[in-house]
């Protein structure tokens, strides 16, 4: 595929749009191709965990599963809880084929579980979410931060769109008003002591989640509900940008409030597959609101950038850390190869080219789609091995744990995937309009 042959022409030429059309048909084809495998493994996936999670017991679902699938530890992770909640809610209510009785099924009793359990009783702050449970929902432990409770609110927001559940929404949109107070009003409420030698911190992923939440809450809602977070997906926008750092030249996961760099090894840390989440969450944003610069940042700064600075040239794959002065990182798995950080990967190349059609876009895509899909899948016993040595070899053999579950990421992955490859119209610009009918 010749980036020649992808660059607009000036006039109109039947033999440049002969061969605009072939390639057309080509690219359109090895998309079909993709499109056609990531169906069969969202069908893998979501078979894997409707097979072996579900607690018929105690309600809510296992999520340390073995490689063949067996429970090696009954605990229950809130994050998971629902994030799985919120995949099967959105697969039932966008995907044809996953309509079906036993999904809704499992959505709702997951999401009772989630309702009955997951904040902690006799907290100072009944909003509190606990961050484990045991089998039968008895809190083990508490995070100070905001993400069990963050995903608390996209199960509970997404159920209520299959269930038309007003209460549902409602309290979603009221755990939602208490995470903005602790985020950006007063944050003892998550339990955190004031230490004199803390350091106040922007951490990339706490406006990362709440931008999600915000795209969560107003899809599809009336217009009174995107205005009401409109403000708010603003502020998590330029909280983000704060994290362009060294001259546009790094994104740095961690800065100080006020948008500068930190000392030490937290100042200098990357995460490559942190920002190319962030990416796809920009663009999203961006197309919301018609936003072509921020599009044009997100593309450049928050896909292209951590891609060139996070994949490792002589195995192929994104690192998991790295630090922007080549110090060896600090965290012990950081030239580990992690299943989700490709995930993103895939969906922030596809949407950047979906949304601008540039050629060399698309051909990333396609490298980080070859090594995903070599080096993560089990043909063997199902679903995806998630950690991987910085060879490619399988490092960890079980296919859930207490960070990795049906949602995060690659069942998500899948899913915004099929949209993207679905939704693409190829080779479009107007000055080709002759050429492409």
């Amino acid at each position: 595929m010749e980036g020649s042959l992808l660059t607009p022409q000036s006039s109109y030429d039947p033999q440049v749009c002969i061969g605009h059309r072939i390639i057309n048909e080509t690219i359109q084809l090895k998309l079909k191709e993709c499109l056609t495998h990531i169906r069969t493994q969202l069908d893998n996936v979501v078979d894997f965990w409707l097979k072996h999670s579900h607690d018929t017991v105690h309600g809510g679902f296992f999520t340390c599963l073995g490689k063949d699938g067996h429970v090696y530890d009954e605990m229950k992770y809130v994050w998971l809880q629902g994030r799985q909640v919120w995949m099967y809610c959105r697969l039932y209510r966008t995907m044809g084929r996953f309509c079906k009785p036993e999904i809704l099924e499992a959505a709702k009793t997951g999401g009772e579980f989630l309702r009955k359990n997951a904040r902690v009783l006799g907290s100072s702050n009944p909003w509190k979410c606990a961050f484990c449970l045991t089998r039968d929902g008895r809190a083990v432990k508490v995070q100070r931060s905001i993400f069990s409770e963050c995903f608390y609110i996209m199960a509970m927001d997404e159920l209520s769109r299959v269930t038309d559940d007003k209460d549902l929404q409602l309290e979603a949109e009221q755990m939602m008003e208490q995470i903005i107070y602790w985020v950006r009003v007063d944050s003892s409420g998550l339990g955190r002591p004031s230490l004199p030698g803390d350091v106040p911190t922007n951490s990339m992923a706490v406006p990362m989640m709440l931008l999600c939440l915000v795209q969560q809450l107003t899809e599809g809602r009336e217009e009174a509900v995107t205005q009401k977070y409109k403000e708010l997906g603003n502020w998590c926008v330029e909280q983000i940008l704060q994290h362009i750092q060294r001259g546009g030249t790094a994104i740095l996961e961690n800065v100080s409030v006020n948008g500068e760099e930190l000392p030490g090894c937290q100042g200098r840390l990357q995460n490559p597959g942190h920002a190319l989440e962030a990416g796809w969450f920009l663009l999203q944003y961006s197309a919301m609101w018609g936003d072509d610069n921020l599009q044009k940042t997100a593309i450049n700064k928050f896909v292209e950038l951590p891609y060139q600075n996070g994949w490792d040239k002589k195995h192929g794959g994104l690192f998991y850390f790295l630090d922007v002065d080549h110090h060896c990182p600090t965290q012990l798995e950081w030239n580990m190869k992690l299943w989700w950080p490709h995930c993103e990967a895939l969906i922030a190349f596809l949407m950047a080219y979906s949304q601008t059609k540039k050629p060399e876009l698309l051909e990333r895509f396609y490298q980080i789609y070859e090594y995903t899909f070599k080096h993560f899948p089990d043909n063997d016993s199902g679903e995806w091995y998630g950690y991987l040595t910085q060879e490619g070899k399988v490092a960890l053999d079980f296919k859930g744990g207490p960070f990795k579950g049906m949602y995060e990421v690659h069942s998500s992955g899948f899913y915004k995937l099929r949209d993207r490859v679905a939704e693409i119209h190829i080779l479009k610009p107007q000055n080709r309009n002759k050429c492409i009918e």
